[in-house]
């Protein structure tokens, strides 16, 4: 079997989904196999550099066997050379052919991914609401209309959320000020004023009410904070029983996070915007993190993230795969979490509740009571909408 073509795909973008453009591979065989893999780069500015990058990448694969998963993923992460490491495109575009070509492998065995993968350790998932800042419900997700600040709405949407079953939420508490009006980079780093903390912390103490001692709550922070406002915001939020806070600082520097851990008895997590095992590794050695949270479309793909969360496995660290793309990212992590010893829990983005969202692929799965059932179609069990490949803008590499 060769690969014969691939189709680049540019799904229509999803203002219910914050302005996202989907960017889709379709890798295609000579024995009529195919497989979908996603570049989750979709939200802010990195769609458009997937997107053409991926049209470089395609003459590099045809003709290759599309078993040959890791002789094509070291192919392409010794070529792309600019990008070898932590480029945020180049393992983007790597991730989406390597996740197509796991798809066709699965299709071809007919086996769901998760078989593939050495088999289910857990038949659900656990799973929590994310970024409930925005509300919570279908088609609620519109940044251009905020809730405001006001913390009763914060505890609206956690109430709405556990009513439906979810025993987890994630709030990011310091996005917008009281009037609903986002907040940046210098109102949240260098020192928190006196009333940005007030604010936080009326929302995240409502909340805790709201939701009562036995729900879980993770906060994101989006790295929007720095080592020191990171450190005076943890401390505040400790009374309130946090399970994990999310991007406390940037990145780049794993030696600022481990000063972070050592400021705050809260689990710290982060990982959705770094990529492959080269650069987790440095935040595992230091035992900064508690959890990680690669993005399977932006980390290597299925091959390079099996390996990261195998890899946390030797430091006791859980992995929650990063989930805010569209239904084909989602079924993905859901197989990948299912077959790992070290998965804690599953993000359930309200992105991916939007009707627009729903609707660019043709299985809708949900969770039931705060529960993920196992995607049990072959290959990853996803597929693209009619109405998603018409509206797509789409080249074809032969």
């Amino acid at each position: 079997m060769k690969i014969t073509s691939m189709d680049v795909m540019a799904l229509e973008k999803d203002n219910g989904c914050g302005g996202s453009r989907p960017v889709i591979c379709r890798i295609n065989t000579d024995e009529g196999f195919y497989g979908l893999g996603e570049a989750a780069v979709a939200i802010g500015t990195g769609a458009r550099g997937a997107y053409e990058l991926l049209k470089d990448f395609g003459p590099l694969i045809i003709g290759m066997d599309p078993l040959a998963n890791e002789v094509i993923w070291e192919k392409l992460f010794k070529v792309s050379f600019w990008g070898q490491g932590n480029g945020a495109i180049m393992m983007a575009a790597i991730s989406a052919i390597d996740t197509a070509l796991w798809d066709i492998k699965g299709k071809v065995a007919n086996l769901p991914l998760y078989q593939l993968l050495g088999g289910k350790q857990r038949s659900k998932l656990r799973t929590y609401a994310s970024q409930l800042q925005f509300g919570w419900g279908v088609d609620k997700f519109n940044p251009a209309q905020t809730p405001g600040g006001d913390a009763s709405l914060y505890c609206d949407a956690a109430a709405k959320a556990v009513e439906e079953g979810y025993e987890a939420i994630k709030i990011n508490f310091l996005r917008f000020d009281r009037q609903g009006k986002i907040l940046t980079h210098l109102d949240t780093t260098g020192h928190l004023s006196r009333e940005t903390m007030r604010l936080a912390e009326e929302r995240l103490s409502a909340v805790r009410k709201t939701v009562g001692p036995d729900v879980d709550i993770l906060i994101e922070n989006h790295a929007m904070t720095d080592a020191n406002t990171a450190i005076q915001f943890a401390k505040m939020a400790e009374q309130y029983d946090v399970m994990f806070l999310e991007e406390g600082c940037t990145p780049l520097n794993p030696g600022v996070m481990k000063k972070i851990s050592e400021n705050t008895s809260i689990p710290l997590t982060t990982g959705e915007r770094t990529y492959t095992r080269w650069g987790f590794l440095p935040f595992l050695e230091s035992g900064s993190l508690s959890m990680i949270q690669p993005d399977i479309g932006n980390c290597g793909g299925i091959t390079e993230c099996k390996k990261i969360a195998d890899m946390a496995h030797i430091y006791d660290v859980g992995v929650q795969c990063h989930v805010c793309s569209s239904p084909i990212s989602v079924a993905i992590a859901l197989h990948l979490e299912a077959a790992i010893p070290n998965f804690i829990i599953h993000e359930h983005h309200i992105a991916n509740t939007t009707s627009g969202t729903i609707q660019q692929c043709e299985y809708n799965y949900q969770p039931v009571k705060g529960y993920f059932e196992l995607p049990e179609l072959p290959g990853i069990g996803q597929e693209l909408s009619k109405r998603a490949i018409e509206t797509a803008e789409i080249v074809t590499i032969r």
